[in-house]
């Protein structure tokens, strides 16, 4: 049997199935340096430190052999790429685990979206677990493609790739005890429960960690997330294309610290991703910055498996998961090899795995627009702004006082106030709702978007209102994803057809097709450096302070539609 086969390798009976020979092991315990073979045996490690014969022996002679890496808060919708393409594409980064939550293909498609991630984990090459989406919709105040009740989540509590239950993002909803939330917390009690609560203190915030959350990814400076890690809550530090809180969180990343903080990244392109990194990107970043090695990899690797109750992983240790990075040099985190329960994650490795159907074809059911729909009708002249602020997803409730001309309140590209349009697209209503976002820079034409958190309804931004529509229209042509527009022309796009967020083509294709994007929009006069995702969250009604979705713009501080 496994367990004796285990065992006897473990003791040198028998021979071991891999041996990693030539490298040194870093300890994440003690810091120490062991140096000896590391013996496999299926995907468990079953020795450390002693000499092993072995039917398949792997030089890492001169290499760091630490444990894989573990992002602990990720959307692999985000990702733009299925989670087969998101394993090829971090996994030889050094990300052994991913701990995701897909509520953005549930918002689409509810319970079979969840299925999908549950039946694709046990093809891939990392481990991908699941938290169980807890907010589908996010709020009251959006139109969602679904709705996820306790009911529906229970019947999955205890499959095996499930940890708990996903990022809490009401929080209001907690702190004020609506019955829906409660069940909820109810059910998932002693269970693992993720956090969301931006910039929540005090009282408040005490109230929100006794419901039993133990997570929390949006501390955006290191006096919350300190404040935080008082009250019990695990500090995840955040580094996506949007929301970049890395360099905000270090100072607090200590030895001392380490062993409740982890590593996430919640939204992350293959665009960043390949001129950047993934974890491996925040690794040699906090350790440039300043950070103890030693605390930085424990984040990454150990400080994730003890939060989310993985104790097979974490360390290289006998009677762990084969999950290994092989480095040349801890400081530059640049991965020779990358082992994944015991396979190399190469191409020959990939090229093993089954794969399964998408799901949530032919999602994109909006109504058809033209520019007369972009208008902005009111009768007061100071109208509410959303305020972007670069690299946040946390944005400012601004006013400015615009002109009425014709019974319309115009874009003015002078002023930086552009047309911000969200439209239903899931067959529901038909809404459509228009606001004014400034911090784009855009001058001309339009962007568009269907990955529009968490509703994923149709989000527009633009200049010039037939633009406006020509994109919306575009995007139901193409099953949803990004499009760029100027002057009635498409000036590139990329097709999104599974639940209008997730591409069928490999990473590097849609690593090409993002960078043609990025490249039209900036001449637009697009400024940010990842305009799409920004605008995807411009609509997401749980993030402080103004937000827009289909049913109007939302003061989100009084969690009301304005």
């Amino acid at each position: 049997m496994e367990l004796e086969r285990r065992i006897a390798q473990g003791r040198g009976d028998e021979i071991a199935d891999v041996v990693l020979r030539g490298g040194e092991v870093l300890c994440l315990v003690t810091g120490d340096r062991i140096s000896g073979d590391v013996a496999i045996c299926g995907d468990t490690i079953v020795g450390i430190g002693a000499d092993y014969d072995a039917e398949k022996v792997i030089d890492v002679s001169g290499a760091t052999l630490v444990p894989g890496f573990i992002d602990t808060h990720l959307h692999i919708e985000s990702s733009c790429i299925t989670p087969f393409e998101f394993d090829r594409c971090v996994a030889p980064r050094g990300v052994t685990t991913a701990i995701c939550d897909p509520h953005e293909i549930a918002n689409v498609a509810g319970l079979p979206g969840i299925r999908y991630f549950l039946e694709a984990s046990d093809c891939t090459l990392m481990d991908i677990r699941v938290n169980l989406s807890s907010c589908v919709p996010s709020t009251h105040m959006e139109t969602a493609g679904a709705q996820l009740d306790m009911g529906e989540l229970v019947p999955l509590m205890d499959h095996p790739r499930v940890i708990g239950l996903a990022e809490f993002m009401n929080y209001p909803g907690v702190i004020y005890r609506d019955p829906g939330c409660m069940a909820k917390l109810a059910a998932f009690q002693g269970r693992h429960i993720d956090g969301h609560a931006p910039l929540l203190s005090g009282r408040d915030l005490n109230a929100y960690c006794a419901a039993g959350i133990r997570t929390e990814h949006e501390a955006t400076t290191a006096e919350e997330a300190r404040e935080k890690l008082q009250k019990g809550l695990r500090i995840l530090i955040r580094e996506g294309s949007v929301s970049k809180d890395m360099m905000a969180l270090a100072p607090l990343l200590t030895p001392l610290t380490a062993p409740y903080m982890c590593l996430c990244t919640d939204d992350r392109n293959p665009l960043d991703i390949g001129e950047h990194g993934h974890l491996d990107y925040m690794i040699r970043s906090l350790i440039s910055a300043g950070c103890d090695p030693l605390a930085v990899y424990r984040a990454a690797s150990l400080s994730g498996a003890e939060a989310f109750g993985l104790k097979d992983r974490g360390q290289i240790a006998p009677g762990k998961r084969a999950d290994i990075v092989v480095l040349d040099d801890l400081a530059e985190c640049r991965a020779r090899m990358v082992v994944c329960g015991g396979v190399v994650a190469n191409e020959a490795g990939f090229s093993t795995r089954r794969t399964i159907d998408p799901v949530a074809r032919q999602s994109v059911m909006a109504p058809s627009v033209t520019g007369q729909d972009f208008r902005y009708e009111t009768d007061a002249d100071e109208v509410p702004v959303i305020g972007i602020w670069p690299g946040k997803i946390l944005t400012e409730h601004r006013t400015a006082n615009i002109p009425d001309e014709g019974g319309d309140r115009r874009p003015d590209a002078s002023r930086d106030l552009a047309r911000i349009a969200v439209i239903e697209r899931h067959g529901v209503n038909g809404n459509i709702a228009t606001g004014f976002v400034q911090g784009f820079g855009i001058r001309h034409g339009a962007i568009a978007s269907t990955v529009c958190h968490d509703h994923h309804n149709i989000a527009v931004v633009g200049m010039d209102y037939d633009d406006m529509a020509l994109a919306a229209t575009r995007l139901g042509q193409i099953e949803g994803g990004f499009v760029v527009v100027r002057d009635g022309q498409v000036l590139a796009e990329l097709a999104l057809p599974v639940a209008g967020l997730m591409s069928l083509e490999p990473f590097e294709t849609v690593r090409a097709a993002l960078t043609d994007l990025r490249a039209a929009a900036t001449g637009l006069g697009v400024t940010l450096e990842e305009p799409f995702l920004q605008l995807a969250f411009l609509c997401l009604p749980v993030i402080p302070h103004l937000k827009i979705t289909d049913h109007g713009m939302v003061d989100v501080d009084k969690f009301a539609v304005i």
